[in-house]
């Protein structure tokens, strides 16, 4: 069976990360940590919410006349999917070039390469 991909917009993500950040959000509480960058309606934010939730995205509870709104999937399962899902379908699956192709395409500190290194030693001692 083939892993779960998912496909998320930019909005969507952002509004993940916020409720993660805070779960029991309403829509006011998402709408307002948006706002500093992106200068989107309250209702454009309820709409997204609404859609998410359609797709099992997100859940929502009802106190008093207010949605509480939480994440119905994990940081890591979204961070997972969206890294698989880039893998294979810009790189045909190939870890060794998405790799490649990050290290030769932006600035890559000391700590970094050396973090990457340590990954890799706990990697090849996982596989026989």
């Amino acid at each position: 069976m083939k892993p779960f991909t998912h496909r998320l917009g930019d909005l969507q993500l952002r509004i993940l990360q916020s409720l993660w950040a805070k779960p029991d959000a309403s829509v006011a509480d998402v709408h307002a940590e948006l706002k500093p960058e992106r200068d989107l309606a309250h209702t454009t934010v309820a709409t997204m919410l609404r859609k998410m939730e359609a797709r099992g995205l997100v859940t929502h509870r009802e106190e008093g006349r207010s949605f509480l709104y939480r994440a119905k999937v994990a940081a890591e399962e979204v961070s997972r999917s969206v890294g698989r899902h880039f893998v294979e379908s810009l790189f045909e699956g190939s870890l060794a070039d998405a790799v490649s192709h990050l290290l030769t395409t932006r600035d890559v500190s000391r700590a970094e390469l050396n973090q990457l290194e340590k990954l890799i030693k706990e990697a090849k001692k996982r596989t026989p």
